[in-house]
Parts: C-alpha cells; structure tokens; sequence
C-alpha cells in the first residue's frame, strides 16, 4: 500500500480514518474506493496483517464508508466546520451517533472462561475482524470526540483542504506545512490584490 501524504502519520487513527477524503486541485477524492482498498487502509493503520484482516465484504465495505462519513460529520460538529467541500453525506447529529453506536457492538468483549479449572480473562471477538477493527476505530472516536483532547480536533482552512488534525501546539492552524504554505500565499496574494486596488 503506498503511503500518501492524506495519512497524516502522526494523527490519531480516528482522524487518520476520516481523513481518508482528501483534496487537490484536481477536486475531493476518496481512497477508499473498493473493499480490498479499506482492508489494505486498516492493515496499514492497525499493524494488522491483511491475512488477519480477511477479506471485506460490500456489507462490511459499505459500513465502513458509513462509519467514516458519520465521524466525519461528527468532527465537522465538533469543530463548527463550514467547508462547502468537506460535507458529509450523513447530514443529522443523530444519524452519525446512531452509525458509531451501532458498530461499537462489534468490540471485542472481555469475558471469563474456565481451563484446566482456572479462570482467565479473555477478549472474544463477535464480529469479523474487519468489523472489530472499524469498532475499534469507532471506539477510539468516542475518546477523541468526546474526551480532554476533544478541544484540539481541528478543521484545516487552508484553501481546498477538506482534512481534519488534532493540534499539537495552540498555534497550529493547519493539517500540514504545505496546506499552511498554500494557505499564506492566497493570504499574500489577496493582500498584493487589495493594495493594488487601493494604490490604482
């Protein structure tokens, strides 16, 4: 799996999940475009080997893109993001809760078991492990939505970003330093365009 720029390696899976639209100037894009698209993104994200993972199904493809698309409206919620481009196709609060809800069912459960006459703990997984892992990711949003670091969740403004990031220092404005270096050029452009007014 090739390891584009949009994976934003040091962003929390969550947000790295939802980040999996992304823009150039070509327009949005979508990388996860097939079943084996998203098997190869979560091996890639959750150190899982793709062998572990399966195969995804269309139920479990389908699912997962409902999962992302209801994070993001989520983030957009969180970070009161406007962005025309950044959208969700889930449009109500209540639906994307419902779609994290819903899949978060799939964790893995601890549960007690009996060997040899001795009890033990175990995590028993009820689900596949493609919907495991996306309950996973769903859980991992509840803390990011909803915990201390909820305030750092980000919205990158620069111009045509549809991406979201997690600050790391209260001055970060933007997801990348090419979307803050596109972002201080149309500052500087529209300056440059301003003056050139005044000045004529």
């Amino acid at each position: 799996m090739k390891d584009p720029a949009w994976l934003l390696p040091d962003e929390p899976a969550p947000v790295r999940y939802m980040n999996t639209i992304w823009a150039d100037t070509h327009g949005v894009h979508d990388e996860l475009t097939d079943a084996m698209a998203l098997r190869d993104w979560l091996a890639a994200v959750t150190n899982c080997e793709r062998t572990d993972l399966g195969r995804a199904t269309q139920d479990e493809f389908t699912g997962a893109l409902r999962l992302r698309d209801g994070l993001r409206r989520l983030a957009a919620h969180c970070t009161a993001d406007g962005r025309p481009a950044a959208q969700s196709p889930v449009t109500e609060i209540d639906e994307a809760v419902r779609i994290v809800n819903s899949l978060l069912a799939d964790l893995p459960r601890t549960q007690l078991v009996i060997r040899d006459g001795q009890l033990h703990s175990v995590n028993a997984r009820h689900a596949s492990p493609i919907r495991s892992s996306l309950a996973d990711l769903g859980h991992q949003a509840i803390g990011l939505l909803t915990g201390p670091g909820a305030v750092k969740l980000s919205a990158c403004h620069a111009p045509g970003c549809v991406l979201y990031f997690v600050k790391s220092h209260p001055r970060r404005e933007w997801c990348s330093e090419a979307c803050g270096n596109r972002a201080r050029a149309a500052r500087h452009y529209r300056r440059t365009r301003l003056n050139k007014r005044a000045d004529g």
